[in-house]
Parts: C-alpha cells; sequence; structure tokens
C-alpha cells in the first residue's frame, strides 16, 4: 500500500487538547458535549473548524491551526477555550484536562453516537469502554518524508521526559493507582495503540498499514493510535505520549519542547548525521518507569545501559535546545518546563491538593478547574 506523506514547512506546530466536562457543583463529568458543540458550530457549518467531538460525551478537543511559533498555539487554543466557556458557564458546567477523571467511573459515561466510535466499543468491548482518559497532542511540520521515521525513532528517547513531565492521572474511579500517569498504561491496551514499531524504510511502514488494512485491524491510517507516529497527510511527527495539561501554560511548555527536539534531529538530519536511537526494550521499560515513578524515574539513556534521573536529564536538554528555542522564538515556553519541574507536575499537585483536603478527590477536581481557568501552574 503506498502512502503519500505531504511535506510541511519545517518545524511549524499545532496542538490538540482533550478537556473534560464537569457538573461546577459535584465535580462528575457531565455528558453534555453535543449540546456544546451544536451551540459553536457556525451557521452551514457541519461543525466548528476548531472545537471538535471525542469517543466519549463528557469530552471536547480543541485544536489550533497550522502555527510558526508557541505563543500562536497558545493564542489560537486560548480562543477557543473563551467560545466553549461562554457557552458552558450558564449550563454550570466547567473544563478541565488531566490524564483522568479523579473519582467519575467509566461505566456512567455515554459514548458519541457515532459509526466509528460504535465500532470500537463493539471490537474493543471492557478495554474499549475504560478509555476514560484525556490527552495533548503535538504535530511538527516535516519538510521531507524520509526523515519522519528516524525521528520517530529518535523522539522515543524522549518520550519518558515528555510523559513524565506532563503526568496526571494518579487516579481511577477514586483510588490511588501508585502511578504518575495511570493513562499511560491503560490507553495502550486498544489495538494499536502504546508504543510505535521502529521501522528502517517508509516501504516498511507501508507493508505493516497494508498488513493492518488486509487483515481488518484498522479502515484508516488514524486508527493507528501510537505514542508517536506520523501524520502523513498533515505532513507532520505527532507526539501522543502526554496525558492530558491542566493549564495552557503547560501545552505551551511541552508544545515547546516538542518542537524544539524535533526541529533539532531536523537540523541534524540535513547535516547528515544519523539520529541515535534505543533498543526498543529499553523504549518499552522507560515507558513503564515514566508512567509509574513520574520525575522520579531512572531512565536508559542508550544501548549499553547508562541511566540517569530523568530530571536532571531534562534539564541538560532544555540546555541543550535553547539555540533551537531562539530560532523558533519560543524560549519563554521552552522555559515553562522548568516552571513544570519546579512546581512538580500534575499527578504531584493533585496529590498534595487531596493531602491537604483529608483526601477530597473532589477539592483535586476543583484545583483542576482552577488552574484550567487561570491558564497557569497553581503555586503550592
Amino acid at each position: 500500500m503506498k502512502i503519500d506523506f505531504t511535506p510541511s514547512r519545517r518545524s511549524t506546530v499545532g496542538a490538540e487538547w482533550e478537556l473534560a466536562l464537569v457538573d461546577r457543583r459535584t465535580g462528575e463529568l457531565s455528558s453534555v458535549a453535543e449540546q456544546v458543540l451544536d451551540a459553536v458550530r457556525p451557521d452551514g457549518e457541519d461543525e466548528h473548524p476548531k472545537i471538535k467531538q471525542e469517543l466519549l460525551l463528557n469530552t471536547i478537543e480543541v485544536i489550533s491551526g497550522i502555527c510558526d511559533t508557541i505563543a500562536e498555539v497558545k493564542a489560537d487554543l486560548n480562543e477557543s477555550l473563551d467560545v466553549v466557556h461562554s457557552v458552558l458557564d450558564p449550563l454550570g458546567v466547567e473544563l478541565f484536562s488531566a490524564g483522568s477523571h479523579p473519582f467519575s467511573t467509566w461505566y456512567r459515561q455515554k459514548v458519541t453516537d457515532k459509526a466509528r466510535y460504535a465500532k470500537l466499543i463493539d471490537r474493543t468491548q471492557w478495554w474499549g469502554r475504560q478509555m476514560l482518559i484525556y490527552g495533548v497532542h503535538v504535530h511538527v511540520g516535516l519538510d521531507h518524508r524520509d526523515k519522519a521515521l528516524p525521528i520517530l525513532d529518535a523522539l522515543l528517547n524522549y518520550a519518558p521526559h515528555l510523559q513524565a513531565l506532563s503526568a496526571s492521572s494518579p487516579y481511577w474511579g477514586a483510588e490511588d493507582t501508585g502511578y504518575a500517569s495511570n493513562r499511560a498504561l491503560m490507553f495502550q491496551q486498544l489495538p494499536t495503540a502504546g508504543l510505535p514499531f521502529q521501522f528502517r524504510k517508509w516501504s516498511e511502514l507501508e507493508s505493516y498499514v497494508d498488513d493492518m488494512f488486509t487483515t481488518g485491524v484498522i479502515d484508516h491510517f488514524s486508527e493507528i493510535r501510537w505514542d508517536v507516529r506520523p501524520a502523513p497527510h498533515f505532513g507532520t511527527i505527532e507526539m501522543r505520549v502526554c496525558d492530558g495539561l491542566p493549564t495552557l501554560e503547560e501545552v505551551g511548555a511541552i508544545s515547546a519542547l516538542t518542537q524544539c527536539l524535533v526541529d533539532d534531529f531536523s537540523a541534524r538530519l540535513d547535516d547528515g548525521e544519523i539520529l541515535p536511537t534505543l533498543p526498543p526494550w529499553h523504549v518499552q521499560e522507560n515507558k513503564w518507569r515514566a508512567a509509574r515513578y513520574g520525575v522520579d524515574a531512572i531512565v536508559i539513556l542508550d544501548a549499553a545501559g547508562n541511566e540517569r534521573l530523568v530530571t536532571e536529564d531534562t534539564l541538560d536538554l532544555l540546555n541543550r535546545l535553547e539555540p533551537v528555542a531562539r530560532r523558533l522564538d519560543c524560549v519563554e515556553e521552552l522555559r515553562g518546563v522548568e516552571a513544570i519541574l519546579r512546581h512538580g507536575p500534575s499527578y504531584l499537585r493533585q496529590r498534595a491538593v487531596a493531602k491537604q483536603h483529608n483526601g477530597s478527590l473532589r477539592a483535586v477536581v476543583a484545583s483542576l478547574i482552577s488552574e484550567m481557568r487561570e491558564g497557569t501552574i497553581a503555586r503550592p
């Protein structure tokens, strides 16, 4: 099967942000997505161009356009947030984003009435109905198809860093799972989700996709739900590792880190460099460590098995990427990663709030709502 890749302007960037709808009074998830989407849909159009439906009726997604800078991405997303809040406020409904809802139960949630979602649930059954999870996806433009797979492989070296920084799903069904990102391990239960295969050639990816179509695993390329994947139609590499991020500040920081990594890899490929990769078994172990321990994870750095605390490696990475950030005009947003490290990713903030309120997970939801409204990390 031939898969055409439409090149993009190098390192253009866009983000997709999944948002939960919650009752302002109870903190429970609220299945009003259809009402919201109807209200924001422009006259004569099928849907809003940047406010989209998702699998569950308690969820909407806001997406940016194709942007040159992270500042543009943030402004674009914030504009959509304002539109959504104008509809939600009279309904007594709020927004938040985290990898999972701290206490709402999956079996009470309603699935969007669309054939593709019904097919997914019919095939995946219990695991599919469990997908009460939220994430952030970042697209970065590639100017040549042959960069896609080397950059995908190289990004896997930093997937645990991004996962640790974004981890925001410590709770599941009102219980502390002991994980920083329970979402990471939940989502990989779906067919074609989880870590990608590491193909050497584009033709190998085409053969894989052909097999998936032939055997009925997928009907569309987008049903390959890898943590990092090429998006041929958009001409991008798509980072899908991250849990839902509670604040626009964090979305900007994670997007900046992703854009800088991809641009750095792209430039190194232009210079003829072979990008470093990890053996798949190390990639798999790093994912588990980041999901379990978050910023306390000790990650494997290379095929020799050298290891380092993920926060220390991230700080060195930020210093190395600073010239790239200057070139991309995202120095301030990249420094937002330091703010996440300083104040703690959301999973730590959520646990701190619960501790301060005698274990109350409603207080955790209230803090997530407040962070969404303010757009910045709540400083303990």
